[in-house]
């Protein structure tokens, strides 16, 4: 590119041909503005990541698993655990930074033998978590919506499972209203996310400490020792179940890789996007959970038994008209966590859909004329997160399932690209962010972490369960999984008889020659030479 900046380009152009060319290298042409700035890439990551109307939608699981030092402790461990993963995808985020991502990786790296039924099942893995996460993220919401009326009733009112369903509805159908709306708006709400997101961290931390009221202040050794474990599992293993909090909250950071392909300098920025977004969250994180182990009260179980522990927790601190103020940024956040959510999910859908690999892939793939956004996956991704929010109707286990699905259905489609990466039969080139001789130990301490962890999240919440209590994160992924595999070896019609992964829609050279045009109108308009665009090189 040295000799293209010489000429006469701007940075901007030159950068935005270079995105262009490493995409048509990875065989697709560019169909998305690319609208997202650095900082708005990290945007999407962090504001999906939320911290603490996150750490609020899953302060249930670490309560009765741990208390206070499974907060504290709990979020400690994973978080390192957590970064781990995040440069293990980072790298391969910054060598191939397309929207499939995940399964896009695990065809180029795979054995032959194996990379076509291993990407069908990673693209499917990787949907199912994404909507799931959106389902749970929503859920959150509507929870929190109810929690704020229960509070602002004196606590008389206590919604139901219907009126819950329909608060989540009704979040989902505005947020698929917002997704559709232009790139460049989507992007610039990046900025605003992440701005009010840090504010409210900051103020809790801050002001938690100072209004609660002496009776409860918590002793450090109640809040990081006293280990409160009411489910009826060993202690350990209490601990390890309540890192379900940190996974979740700190979750579905491969949102950036999704917007790839709406991305300036997608192979710089992306992978740092999912690095600094999981360094700043634990950090953070840690410093919300040590401020609420302080000062939540030694009456844990009031916490478990109440609609929304933080809420309670905010409740007991501050009084009633504070709360309901606090409150209401805390529903905010959540919400813009959703919107997020749903833009990063439609994306995969749509990367999916353009491979064929999806049902109704043909309409799935299509491009709004107007808005240049996937509007049909969109609403196909909130109508599917819709599904699962009738989970809810099955009971209280049940719908917090999604939580655990949004986990699992994720870390199945991080693991199987960073495996095959060192055990698959390729030639893999690292981008600009590269870990060099650590990759190997990162990438196998990820994948090992993911697997164990997956397994954990199928198991109830306690030894001694019902039919109602069960966990249905088993039932739910397993089936989706297993009615892919079935749709992939059907006979005669199945993907196993068609799909032969991902699908480019450009050639390279025509790509080459297509950018070298680019190229020279950019220096016509600045009347340079042209007598060089030529070398300019497709990876």
């Amino acid at each position: 590119m040295s000799s293209i900046t010489e000429a006469g380009i701007s940075r901007a152009d030159a950068t935005r041909i270079k995105d262009e060319a490493l995409l048509a290298d990875l065989g697709y042409k560019q169909e998305f503005k690319r609208a997202f700035s650095p900082l708005e890439v990290f945007g999407i990551a962090f504001s999906i990541i939320g911290l603490l109307p996150s750490i609020a939608s899953v302060l249930f699981n670490a309560l009765p698993n741990g208390g206070g030092p499974a907060m504290v402790w709990g979020w400690l461990v994973a978080s390192v655990f957590i970064l781990i993963v995040g440069l293990a995808m980072a790298e391969l985020a910054s060598a191939a930074p397309t929207s499939g991502g995940l399964y896009f990786w695990t065809y180029s790296l795979a054995s032959p033998r194996w990379k076509n039924v291993l990407c069908w099942s990673v693209g499917y893995s990787n949907t199912i978590g994404s909507i799931a996460a959106v389902a749970s993220i929503d859920w959150g919401c509507a929870v929190q919506v109810m929690a704020a009326a229960t509070i602002g009733s004196g606590g008389s009112f206590e919604p139901t499972s219907a009126q819950l369903f329909g608060v989540y509805v009704a979040i989902i159908l505005t947020h698929a209203v917002i997704c559709c709306l232009g790139t460049s708006v989507l992007a610039r709400l990046q900025t605003v996310y992440v701005v009010l997101n840090v504010l409210l961290c900051l103020a809790i931390i801050i002001a938690l400490p100072a209004a609660t009221p002496r009776e409860f202040k918590n002793t450090a050794k109640v809040a990081l020792w006293d280990f409160y474990n009411v489910d009826g599992w060993p202690n350990g293993y209490a601990f390890i179940l309540s890192f379900l909090a940190p996974l979740w909250t700190i979750g579905s950071f491969d949102s950036s890789v999704h917007i790839s392909e709406e991305a300036s300098n997608a192979a710089v920025a992306v992978p740092w996007a999912i690095v600094s977004a999981i360094g700043i969250a634990g950090l953070l994180g840690w410093a919300i959970n040590m401020s609420l182990a302080f000062c939540m009260g030694s009456d844990l179980q009031s916490l478990i038994d109440s609609s929304q522990p933080m809420a309670q927790i905010f409740f007991n601190s501050f009084g009633q008209k504070p709360t309901l103020a606090i409150w209401a940024i805390v529903v905010i956040v959540q919400y813009m966590m959703g919107s997020s959510m749903l833009l990063a999910a439609s994306r995969q859908t749509f990367a999916f859909s353009r491979d064929k690999a999806l049902p109704f892939s043909g309409w799935l793939y299509r491009m709004n004329s107007y808005t240049e956004t996937p509007v049909n996956t969109v609403w196909f991704d909130a109508i599917l997160a819709i599904a699962l929010g009738l989970l809810v109707f099955a009971g209280n286990q049940a719908i917090n399932a999604v939580f655990a699905l949004s986990v699992t259905g994720l870390y199945y489609a991080y693991s199987v690209p960073i495996a095959v990466r060192f055990i698959g039969d390729n030639d893999f080139k690292p981008g600009p962010f590269n870990l060099g001789i650590f990759s190997l130990p990162v990438g196998v301490i990820a994948v090992l972490f993911m697997g164990f962890m997956s397994v954990v999240f199928l198991f109830p919440s306690t030894p001694q369960t019902s039919t109602p209590d069960m966990n249905y994160t088993v039932a739910v992924f397993g089936g989706v999984m297993a009615l892919s595999i079935i749709y992939y070896y059907f006979p005669k019609y199945g993907g196993v008889y068609w799909f032969t992964g991902p699908v480019a829609n450009i050639q390279k050279e025509k790509a080459a020659a297509a950018l070298a045009g680019s190229i020279a109108g950019s220096f016509d308009d600045k009347k340079q030479d042209v007598g060089n665009v030529d070398t300019v090189e497709v990876r």
